[in-house]
């Protein structure tokens, strides 16, 4: 059996981290997706999804994410029940979250590397080039590649460690 889902969508809601008794992290937010069909002269309908995120995951959204933000999630589908106050069973589904991506959107006002964590927290380091790391594959300065950089090695070159 396979259980996984991936959704995209823009957080709800604004997000707090709340702590277990034991001490385990939770975080509990709805996103927003849009659909992709619209009909025509009709406006964009989106659909509304519970997620539910634990521990090092929870941490991670409550830093860098905040109300309004897109996010990228993926998890498993769960189902819940329980009694509302007017003695009523009601069915849950959720998406319980084990990974979250950022999904390219720039935050307003920030510089072209930066995303706008939330509030209180730094902001993650930038990004860096391939080119400005060490033991980078090799680029132009236009950032194309030639095909001299995807030149077979020299014969000498053959001493693989396997």
């Amino acid at each position: 059996m396979y259980n996984r889902a991936i959704l995209m969508g823009r957080i709800c809601n604004d997000l707090e981290v709340r702590t277990t008794p034991s001490g385990v992290s939770v975080l509990s937010f709805r996103i927003a997706v849009d659909r992709s069909y619209q009909a025509k002269g009709e406006e964009r309908k989106s659909d509304f999804f519970s997620c539910v995120a634990w521990r090092q995951t929870a941490d991670f959204i409550s830093r860098f994410f905040s109300k309004g933000r897109m996010i990228l999630v993926e998890g498993e589908l769960q189902t819940r029940q329980y009694v509302d106050k007017n003695n009523v069973t009601q069915n849950i589904v959720e998406l319980i979250v084990d990974n979250a991506r950022f999904t390219g959107e720039k935050a307003a006002g920030t510089g072209s590397n930066s995303y706008a964590p939330a509030q209180g927290y730094p902001e993650p380091p930038p990004m860096q080039h391939p080119a400005e790391t060490q033991n980078s594959a090799p680029t132009a300065s236009n950032g194309s590649y030639t095909a001299q950089d995807f030149a077979a090695p020299a014969a000498a070159d053959d001493d693989y460690p396997f």
